[in-house]
Parts: C-alpha cells; structure tokens; sequence
C-alpha cells in the first residue's frame, strides 16, 4: 500500500469517526427536543384544564351573582311597596 492510500485510508476513518460523532449528538439533541416537547404538551394540557376549570367557575360566579342581585331587587321592590302603603 502507498503512503497516499495510507493517508486516503485514514481521512476516510477520520471522516466516519467524525460523522459517527455527529450522528450521535444529533440523536442526543433529537432526544432533549421530543422530551421537550411531551413537557409541552403536559403543560399545555395543564393549563388547559385549568382554563376549563376556571371558566366554569366564572359561570358559576356570575350565576350566583345574577341570582343575588335578582333577590335584592326583589326586596328593594317589597321595601318599596311596604313605604307606599
């Protein structure tokens, strides 16, 4: 075997090597991405949840709040009618 091809051996190891390493910091990086992106879609999910939950809440909230304000008119009325008697 000749010097050059000795040489044109190595670089191609040297290059294979090299692209062995990348390959597997590029799987490395691929990994640390789906691990964040099923956080992600955890958190998105939490919140939404929490969204839901709120919203409903808020109904509930504005539910009562009609009723309340429904019965204080109510008396304000009565209130009113018992004055003008």
């Amino acid at each position: 075997m000749t010097l050059l091809a000795a040489q044109s051996i190595v670089v191609a190891m040297d290059s294979l090597e090299q692209a062995g390493k990348d390959l597997e910091r590029l799987e490395q990086q691929l990994k640390a991405l789906l691990e964040q992106c099923r956080k992600l879609r955890e958190e998105n999910q939490s919140l939404q949840n929490r969204q839901e939950s709120l919203v409903a809440e808020r109904a509930s909230l504005v539910s009562k709040n009609e009723e309340a304000r429904s019965k204080v008119e109510a008396m304000i009325n009565r209130l009113k009618a018992l004055e003008q008697s």
